[in-house]
């Protein structure tokens, strides 16, 4: 019975040597895997250097950390530190060559930087390994979308919207996939659904100016220009939109309005010819013929080929009992290949000499 002692007391001290090097070790696997969630977290809150720098530490600790190096990729990826991007990318993939995260992030990669080819090339892998990623099907998408691939890029965002209803960045794309297609009616309702989704503290200033554009071809110019007054909150010296928003208010006579936003875009460009043509079409409605052929002859000065001044041209010189002039405006347009122009020649023209 005294060996028995002994016997019992050496293996209750192997034991607790095996416990208390066992609980080292996993306070050192804990260790890495806690900076790891931690980094992750900063990540989802866009604290992307504090996240690099604690990636890093995970990585210290754990120089195989293929994670590690993915999720750093894609923080590096959003300061657009595309170099540092790609460098633990492919640290990633020699440590796991077959790593889905991986492929997936070096396809965006790809994309980010504009490498079209090698991005679906990337991205396709991917797919190969997974076909259950939200993400990878939007960066398909909008692959496909700028190849004006219109029907392919569709049915991706709506297997990314099957993963990911809510998904806010693929409902935005398949409205401007919409209006791409020129399926207006469906690119205002799909639009609609998902500005009301967005805080209303973050909207997406982009899919009020794609759904304005929508509107105006389907000739709701009143809600057209209650879309452009949103984007024009926000971006309140682009041009363009300016330009838009003034053509719809032409359309709802409001063309004191209109001269307004045409006013506002000629200071910002003093050089576009539309700006000008639009406006002497506002003054012509507006009865200022003489201010309105001022403009419509600088447009023309602006581009010699302007077609559409021409015509703009030749109504108010109609209005203003200058057939001969207008008549010759038409003759112009039409030989630079305005539709519009042999209508009305045939109309208002053939009985001038």
């Amino acid at each position: 019975m005294n060996g028995i002692k002994p016997l019992i007391l050496v293996i209750f001290v192997c034991l607790c040597s095996t416990f208390c090097f066992s609980q080292k070790k996993d306070t050192t696997k804990t260790a890495e895997v806690e900076i790891y969630k931690d980094a992750c977290k900063l990540l989802d809150s866009a604290k992307y250097k504090d996240a690099i720098t604690l990636f890093k530490k995970a990585i210290k600790i754990k120089p195989d950390y293929t994670e590690a190096y993915n999720k750093m990729a894609l923080a590096k990826l959003k300061t657009q530190d595309y170099k540092g991007a790609e460098k633990d990318l492919q640290a990633a993939q020699k440590i796991t060559p077959d790593n889905y995260e991986s492929q997936k992030t070096m396809g965006i990669l790809y994309y980010e930087t504009k490498k079209f080819k090698e991005a679906k090339a990337t991205l396709d892998s991917a797919a190969a390994l997974n076909t259950d990623d939200a993400e990878l099907f939007y960066y398909q998408a909008k692959l496909m979308y700028d190849g004006k691939a219109y029907k392919p890029a569709l049915d991706a965002c709506l297997r990314a919207i099957d993963l990911k209803p809510k998904y806010m960045d693929v409902l935005y794309l398949r409205g401007e996939i919409r209006f791409a297609m020129k399926e207006y009616a469906y690119c205002i309702k799909e639009l609609s659904e998902a500005i009301k989704l967005a805080p209303a503290e973050n909207p997406n200033y982009n899919a009020y100016k794609t759904r304005a554009k929508a509107r105006f071809e389907l000739r709701d110019y009143k809600n057209a220009i209650s879309d452009w007054n949103v984007y024009l909150e926000a971006f309140p010296d682009e041009e363009g939109a300016l330009i838009s928003r003034g053509a719809c208010k032409i359309e709802t006579r409001d063309n004191t309005g209109a001269i307004v936003d045409f006013d506002t875009a000629i200071k910002l460009n003093a050089k576009n010819p539309v700006s000008y043509n639009y406006r002497g079409v506002a003054k012509g409605e507006s009865r200022q013929f003489v201010e309105a052929l001022k403009d419509f002859d600088y447009a023309i000065k602006l581009k010699y080929d302007y077609a559409g001044a021409f015509v703009n041209r030749a109504a108010v010189k109609f209005a203003s009992k200058d057939k001969h002039g207008a008549c010759d405006d038409l003759n112009k347009a039409d030989s630079l290949g305005d539709e519009m122009a042999i209508k009305l020649i045939d109309t208002y023209c053939k009985h001038i000499k």
